[in-house]
């Protein structure tokens, strides 16, 4: 696991082990976080979208990606049904919070475009993380199955932001930015407890 989560995503921390058991113990709350983060991950896109409309390639790249996300949400809305589990409150994510913090105020627009498509970038590397986890380790096979869809596909979106962010920057500006970002988010995740009852 720390090879796949370090070469493949370029993660520096692990996710707890015992955040797996945890959120099984809490599946309820897991799906109902889930399906509030593929929301976000949409809003997020057409924001992304909306802010640098003039930008051709990332228009085309994102917009996909919106409709893939909206499909996830409503995938786990689904699950959320079957389960006879009602969508509930929104919480507030403080890991995603936390991360903002660190966006560069005042700088370019374009270092501004880096660091919104590498805080992206993150946040799908860590889920896809998280959904590997669930995915080995759910005794609910069908649920665990269910997640390895969203695993594949955040590893996909990750590689997507990153190279965008590439796109419109210089490659090795954005990755000493990129170890910048993955370093902070380290610090965030030794900070926390595993809880189980989120997907961050």
């Amino acid at each position: 696991m720390n090879d796949f989560i370090k070469t493949t995503l370029g993660l520096q921390l692990p996710t707890d082990p015992r955040w797996a058991h945890l959120a099984e113990i809490s599946i309820q709350n897991i799906l109902t976080d889930h399906a509030f983060c593929e929301q976000k991950a949409a809003s997020s896109c057409i924001s992304l979208i909306q802010s640098y409309s003039y930008l051709p390639e990332l228009v085309e790249e994102l917009a996909p990606v919106v409709s893939e996300e909206w499909a996830h949400f409503r995938m786990v809305l689904d699950e959320l049904k079957k389960r006879e589990i009602p969508l509930g409150l929104q919480r507030k994510d403080e890991y995603v919070n936390k991360l903002m913090t660190f966006i560069k105020k005042g700088g370019s627009k374009e270092d501004n475009l880096t660091d919104r498509l590498l805080l992206c970038a993150l946040i799908e590397a860590r889920s896809c993380e998280r959904f590997r986890l669930l995915y080995e380790n759910l005794e609910d096979r069908n649920l665990g199955d269910f997640y390895y869809t969203f695993m594949v596909a955040e590893a996909g979106h990750y590689k997507l932001f990153l190279r965008l962010a590439k796109n419109y920057s210089s490659p090795a500006k954005v990755m000493k930015r990129w170890q910048e970002w993955l370093d902070i988010e380290a610090g965030i995740m030794k900070s926390f407890d595993p809880r189980g009852d989120r997907m961050h």
